[in-house]
């Protein structure tokens, strides 16, 4: 390993930061973590080694500068920091404007700032860990590496809403699509496993867990997803709603006297698999549930591979050729049994599983899943940090050599 050949990939919610440090030439990162409840009394900060092993601190501070700063400290102490070259920033929206990963500079801070207008949930706090980090380590290469950026090359078909044209034109009202790290790292890995023509493919990807989306991929470039303007449309999630008829929400505003802010909270926090349930957004509780007989957890599923299997069916429209589906994320790459109910609807595009190969692929196992005569189906684990860390670091090198 030499000097220069870590990333510190940051990924910061409103009140939590994940974080992980991967080498270059591996996978697996030498150290990685979660500081959370920040802004609270009980702020924490939990370290995990190569070996897995854990280690939880109460934060004196709660903010999300005192978690970077006992962060630093830390990769400090191991003598980690020194061999950081780049620190890449996972952000949630870049608009039209991003459709690559870009260094980071004021400018750059600006026009992310004006997009929390369009991702008020996550921009916002996407800054807070930018700004934290430039302050305490302002000499290393920092980079954002956008969710939207892969589906930037949507066409205008895909992307454009059926409203007045003039709402896309004066307010950037269209579809743009998340999970892009995630499905760019599906895309590329599939085509080295699967054996695929990097020239001529066609691959839908479900990317499953609490957030889920699906996206289509011919040769490489994504050209249609499940996600919309927002990370709301599309798919049931693990409490947001997915695809809902306008009339019927503005049906619900009228009856209960909410107000919209109130409907928009609904749909992305108290939805999904946990309000058809009532007990848990949770895929792996609902099994368990379904497994003994609860009616409404049953239900929950059952509606989530549904939608799923529907919106599978209409990316395949997308496509000029269909040679895999890709299950990833959380609920893709451990759940049989969402793959099993997913792959039974799927039937009459000649999709077919091999049950035992089906039920043998989880928690980190991956392969191909699919009988002989169906078109592939496989379980690939996506890495969305080490994806970043790659960005982070070519940006790095290149802003290096144009320096020398």
């Amino acid at each position: 390993m030499s000097l220069a050949s870590l990333v510190l990939v940051i990924n910061c919610g409103s009140s939590s930061l994940k974080f992980s440090v991967i080498p270059l030439d591996e996978d697996t990162p030498l150290l990685s973590g979660l500081a959370e409840k920040l802004g609270l009394a009980d702020a924490s900060i939990t370290f995990k080694d190569r070996a897995g092993h854990k280690t939880m601190h109460m934060l004196a501070g709660s903010s999300h500068h005192h978690a970077l700063s006992q962060l630093f400290a830390r990769l400090e102490n191991m003598a980690l920091l020194p061999r950081l070259c780049a620190i890449g920033h996972r952000v949630a929206h870049g608009g039209s404007d991003f459709q690559q990963s870009v260094l980071i500079d004021a400018q750059v801070i600006a026009r992310i700032r004006e997009l929390s207008a369009l991702a008020p949930l996550h921009n916002p706090a996407n800054l807070t860990g930018i700004d934290a980090a430039m302050a305490l380590l302002p000499h290393l290469p920092q980079v954002a590496v956008f969710d939207t950026a892969f589906h930037q090359t949507l066409p205008p078909a895909a992307y454009t809403y059926a409203i007045p044209l003039e709402y896309q034109q004066r307010h950037q009202v269209r579809r743009y699509g998340f999970h892009g790290t995630s499905h760019r790292f599906i895309a590329a890995e599939a085509v080295k496993r699967l054996d695929l023509d990097p020239h001529n493919h066609g691959i839908l990807i479900a990317h499953l867990g609490n957030g889920s989306s699906v996206c289509a991929v011919k040769n490489g470039v994504s050209v249609d997803t499940s996600m919309g303007m927002t990370p709301l449309e599309g798919l049931v999630m693990g409490t947001r709603c997915g695809d809902l008829d306008f009339g019927a929400a503005a049906y619900i505003a009228r009856c209960s006297g909410q107000s919209m802010e109130a409907i928009y909270k609904m749909v992305n926090n108290d939805s999904g698999l946990l309000g058809i349930s009532g007990l848990s957004s949770d895929c792996r509780t609902l099994q368990e549930a379904r497994s003994q007989g609860d009616a409404r957890a049953t239900l929950a599923i059952d509606v989530m591979v549904h939608r799923l299997a529907r919106h599978l069916g209409a990316h395949l429209a997308s496509l000029h050729r269909f040679d895999a589906l890709i299950f990833t994320g959380g609920i893709g790459e451990n759940s049989a049994l969402v793959r099993e109910l997913t792959a039974q609807k799927l039937a009459v595009f000649g999709v077919k599983l091999d049950p035992q190969k089906n039920a043998y692929l989880y928690a980190g196992r991956d392969g191909v899943i699919s009988l002989p005569g169906s078109p592939l189906v496989a379980v690939i684990p996506t890495n969305e940090e080490k994806m970043i860390a790659m960005d982070a670091a070519v940006i790095a090198s290149a802003l290096a050599g144009a320096v020398s």
